[in-house]
């Protein structure tokens, strides 16, 4: 088992929810975000400075919700 693999085990389990994944896409480019990132993105007044406490955050909203939060961390990680 990969590091990948487990941290999606992990955030799925903590979220509760049977099939709450982010996609591979979304994972990927969070990744890439948050890699090395030294000032945080704030979404929804909370600031998210890691790829871990952004997923965990997008994992506990409502899929609508989610990809509103996840295209507010995409715009202004440009």
């Amino acid at each position: 088992m990969n590091i990948e693999t487990s941290l999606e085990t992990e955030l799925e389990t903590e979220s509760g929810e049977v099939g709450a994944s982010l996609t591979r896409p979304q994972r990927r480019l969070l990744r890439r975000i948050y890699n090395g990132r030294a000032v945080p993105i704030v979404v929804d007044g909370k600031p998210f400075l890691t790829f871990k406490e952004a997923s965990r955050y997008l994992l506990t909203l409502s899929p609508e919700a989610r990809e509103a939060a996840y295209l507010e961390m995409r715009g202004q990680a440009k």
